[in-house]
């Protein structure tokens, strides 16, 4: 986030051109934090072309203090959130119903192995989430992750195309399977297929679509974050039950004396497959990855610079949460009685109903959350620059209120014509989770080392420069990788699910509960 040496060259968009050493605040940040070049002049926020006014001439610093200035007056300001507030969005985004694929992922990765990917994978997006906030702070005008894939790719406008369809389609996937996930509620929560409700899992997932668009209704996240804050609880509350119950009921679901207490191995079986075991991988990453909504938290933030506090403390929290829930309900679990989410494997039906019923906060907000990101995404540009932005006008609130309508109309297509959870998450894994959660950050990485005056692996031969050089060159294979190997593995086990059996058919009526 700052120079090397005093003799680096400035970068000929930085204005202030001044040289910086690194330090902690580069990790933590704080207000000792500075600002390094920009990569490229202000964009321009509808044209997308390089803008001409006298935005470009200002430094990093600058715009944001002018466009709080701006905001002061409205009766909609978005520059609101504390780094309290937007830990909250983390919580709410991070802890979350994916939680409960980890013993499923532990069951086919071998708990070691599964502990070990944890990890490694939490580190990864906490040090890629750290490049994002670093390249946010010398571009304040970011507002979300379409912005940044155009800078980063030389102000090409097909960079910005092509990051908001994979974006919206990312965003509008998610809120699909949340819809999913909401009409499994429901009929686990009758218990079967029922004669009073016609064609039942479609019209449960109606419901939840409407319920879910209402919810999404507020415009600022400081608003939302009161009730992210709400919906990690509930979620935190939800897993620890479903560990109780595993815990002290006598089998798990689907249990046989044949075939006997649950299996817990350290290591793969020899009957895991090369394509369960990259699902399995793509799923603990599906949950941890969830950089494409950080540009749009800290372009809401009041001091940007102290984002990296939320971040630790959320990926603290991840590390411990998903490691002990995901490796107690599969020691309690086993091999053979597994399910994805793992609410299916508790044997007792009101343990089940129970601890599923403390995550509905969370199949609720999360889907919100990520439907109002891509609201705003489409909104600001329609609004850009008119009082329809800022101020409570009735174009503004019927707007509003009609893209989020449309995205989960998308959405309630989506989650009926992809009728399974696990393989969804490994899906929208490997298509957009490549891109937003390492590609893009590697190459961010580069880009600004080269504005700084010194890209690692050519010019900076420090320990630290060679190190961190190769890690991000190791960011972007493994991004290369998920795109397109895992993209193929998904691929495969869906159709192998389906040759199995073992999936609903598109738009179903038969009850999906657990």
């Amino acid at each position: 986030m700052k120079r090397e040496t005093s003799s680096d060259p400035p970068s000929e968009y930085d204005v202030e051109a001044t040289s910086v050493p690194r330090g902690w605040s580069a990790w933590f940040g704080g207000k000792n934090v500075t600002i390094g070049p920009r990569i490229a002049p202000v964009v321009a926020p509808i044209s997308g072309e390089y803008a001409g006014d006298s935005d470009s001439g200002m430094s990093s610093e600058a715009i944001l203090s002018k466009q709080i200035a701006e905001e002061a007056s409205c009766a909609i300001q978005y520059r609101t959130c504390s780094w309290q507030k937007t830990a909250a969005l983390l919580f709410s985004e991070y802890i979350c119903l994916a939680i409960m694929s980890f013993p499923w992922s532990y069951s086919v990765l071998g708990l070691v192995p599964g502990l070990i990917l944890t990890l490694v994978q939490a580190l990864v997006v906490l040090y890629t989430s750290i490049i994002l906030w670093e390249f946010c702070l010398r571009h304040p005008e970011v507002r979300d992750v379409c912005d940044i894939g155009q800078m980063l790719f030389w102000g090409k406008k097909w960079a910005w195309y092509a990051t908001a369809v994979m974006f919206l389609l990312n965003n509008t996937f998610i809120q699909g399977l949340h819809v999913l996930t909401g009409a499994k509620y429901i009929n686990t929560m009758i218990g079967g297929d029922t004669s009073s409700v016609a064609c039942q899992t479609v019209s449960f997932g109606a419901v939840m679509a409407v319920v879910s668009w209402i919810s999404s209704l507020p415009r600022t996240f400081s608003l939302l974050s009161k009730l992210g804050t709400a919906s990690a609880l509930f979620t935190f509350i939800s897993v620890l039950l479903a560990v109780i119950f595993a815990g002290i009921e006598d089998h798990p679901a689907t249990w046989t004396e044949a075939q006997g207490n649950p299996l817990v191995t350290a290591i793969p079986v020899a009957s895991t497959t090369w394509v369960s075991g990259l699902n399995a991988f793509l799923n603990i990453s599906y949950t941890f990855i969830g950089q494409i909504t950080l540009p749009s938290f800290i372009a809401e933030m009041k001091e940007p610079r102290d984002f990296p506090k939320a971040l630790w403390a959320c990926t603290i929290l991840e590390i411990i949460v998903f490691s002990v829930v995901g490796a107690l309900i599969y020691a309690f679990t086993g091999n053979q009685y597994m399910t994805a989410p793992a609410f299916g494997s508790l044997g007792d039906t009101l343990y089940k109903k129970i601890s599923f019923s403390f995550m509905i906060p969370t199949l609720i907000f999360l889907g919100v959350l990520y439907a109002s990101v891509s609201a705003r995404f489409l909104f600001f540009r329609i609004f850009e620059n008119s009082r329809h932005k800022t101020e409570h006008t009735v174009v503004g609130w019927v707007t509003w209120a009609s893209i989020l309508l449309v995205t989960w109309i998308l959405a309630f297509i989506i989650a009926n014509s992809i009728p399974f959870f696990s393989s969804l998450l490994s899906l929208m894994s490997s298509l957009f989770d490549s891109f937003f959660g390492f590609i893009f950050w590697g190459v961010a990485y580069f880009r600004m080392r080269k504005a700084d005056g010194a890209v690692a692996l050519v010019k900076d031969r420090s320990i630290r420069g060679w190190f961190e050089g190769i890690l991000n060159v190791i960011i972007i294979l493994t991004g290369v990788f998920m795109l397109t190997v895992g993209t193929y593995a998904t691929i495969q086990g869906i159709l192998d699910e389906y040759q199995l059996g073992t999936v609903g058919s598109a738009f179903q009526c038969t009850s999906n509960g657990i």
